[in-house]
């Protein structure tokens, strides 16, 4: 069977890439060993957001006496919110095969391998291979889960995040190696439903250290009060799963003390590794670094015609990353015109509580950079939509360019942030300045205020602080 493009793997970049490619009329297969929607829809963004949604309204319930209601012997039901955010990946790979269905897309379930003379073969479950030949291949094929050499991942004792998302019985106490933003969502998860947590961080910054100090700082100091344990610079020597619980030995980086830590089990969520290995790129002579496949600004590979977009390559291991690479690649092969894509203008959300989210330098990056800011920061505790919402944790905080008023970045913490950042994105997308930003009316009264504050605060000019 012959098409116009094949797509290897169904993630948000691959599945994007061939709906928007069907759009633009070319006829499209997919190929995929697992379930549609790849990981993003079936153990990552989606079932993660549902659990974490489930442990807000646990925490809401925990505190209604705050706000008048009186709740009594409320429980929570690990099984159910389990069973839940399966039941929620489920609902949305099935919207992708109806997706399919209506862009007229073939599915080819099985595992793709890229084989000369632009042509896929495809292993389905029983072993039988079928070749598929397109003029054009995307390679979609995602990441998993990254294996420090020290921690093997047993599934048992020793867990990734697909792991997380399906145990039958919830620990009494867990050990989270690494901070970035799938470590401090489950230990948030976790810990929430009264799971004793204990984070370990390589770096110093400690909790979600890419982002800005000043967010790392503020989400490290509201977890500690939550009751989760912080050990950042730190390191995790060695695990003992031989007994019943394991035995976590950590190492403090900076005074090379060590300490011993007894839990039920421990999450490794040390980031992604690409999905690059067996699939034919070798014996195509197509280039990789560090088992990432090398592209040039529209993604094809030095092989013409073979293509390569998401966690495979060595941009930002973000779903909407994924989706924006693969409409760009489509749009070129189609014979459009498109932009590159800008990722420095690529927002990050962690959907933690409070949440946070980014775009553009931090503070430190910017000065590094040359540049001479401008920095505000606004406070949700001076916010009275947040103060009513009893969500005043957290705070907005801006940085322009002092010299020309550009928005060279934006940082976030506090409920429904991550709703909020499109703002920034769009308005540096536009080249808006901070005094424009100041000067366009925010409802009244909402969390995104904040933003103007903040701007204003940049400037000299903040009213409610």
């Amino acid at each position: 069977m012959n098409f116009d493009l094949i797509v290897i793997g169904s993630g948000p970049g691959g599945y994007v890439a061939a709906i928007r490619a069907s759009q633009l009329g070319l006829k499209v297969g997919v190929v995929e060993r697992e379930n549609l929607g790849g990981v993003c829809l079936n153990w990552g963004c989606i079932p993660t957001k549902a659990l974490l949604k489930s442990a807000q309204v646990f925490e809401y319930i925990q505190h209604a006496e705050d706000y008048g209601i009186s709740v009594k012997d409320a429980k929570a039901d690990f099984g159910g919110m389990i069973g839940r955010s399966r039941s929620v990946a489920e609902g949305m790979s099935k919207g992708i095969n109806f997706l399919f269905r209506k862009n007229k897309i073939t599915t080819i379930e099985g595992e793709g391998r890229l084989v000369r003379g632009k042509k896929v073969e495809v292993t389905d479950k029983d072993g039988k291979k079928t070749t598929y030949e397109a003029a054009h291949i995307i390679v979609a094929t995602g990441g998993r889960a990254r294996q420090l050499p020290n921690i093997p991942i047993d599934g048992k004792k020793i867990i990734g995040y697909r792991e997380a998302m399906t145990l039958d019985k919830q620990p009494k106490k867990m050990v989270v190696v690494g901070a970035g933003a799938i470590g401090v969502e489950f230990a948030y998860f976790y810990s929430s439903i009264g799971t004793e947590v204990t984070i370990v961080e390589f770096m110093e910054q400690g909790l979600v250290p890419r982002e800005d100090a000043d967010i790392s700082k503020e989400l490290t100091k509201i977890y500690k009060k939550k009751g989760i344990s912080v050990m950042a610079n730190s390191a995790v020597q060695s695990v003992d799963t031989k007994g019943r619980s394991c035995k976590v030995v950590v190492k403090n980086r900076k005074t090379d003390k060590e300490e011993t830590i007894t839990c039920d089990v421990v999450l490794s969520a040390a980031g992604v590794t690409p999905n690059t290995e067996n699939i034919g790129l070798e014996e195509l002579g197509i280039k990789t670094d560090r088992g990432m496949i090398e592209v040039d600004a529209f993604y094809q590979t030095n092989v013409p015609g073979i293509y390569a977009i998401g966690d495979v390559v060595a941009t930002q291991a973000l779903a909407h990353v994924a989706s924006a690479e693969g409409i760009i690649c489509v749009e070129k092969i189609a014979g459009h015109t498109p932009e590159p894509l800008d990722y420095n203008n690529i927002p990050g959300c962690t959907y933690c509580s409070p949440e946070v989210a980014s775009v553009g330098y931090t503070e430190a990056a910017a000065k590094e950079a040359g540049y001479e800011v401008k920095v505000g920061k606004f406070p949700f505790t001076a916010s009275g939509k947040a103060k009513a919402a009893g969500a005043s944790e957290g705070f907005v905080k801006v940085i322009f360019d002092a010299k020309y008023g550009e928005w060279l970045g934006a940082h976030f913490i506090g409920a429904n942030v991550t709703e909020m950042i499109a703002e920034v994105v769009v308005a540096r997308k536009l080249e808006t300045t901070g005094h424009e930003i100041i000067k366009s009316v925010h409802p009244h009264p909402t969390m995104s205020e904040a933003v103007m504050e903040a701007a204003a605060a940049a400037y000299g000019e903040v009213i409610h602080m």
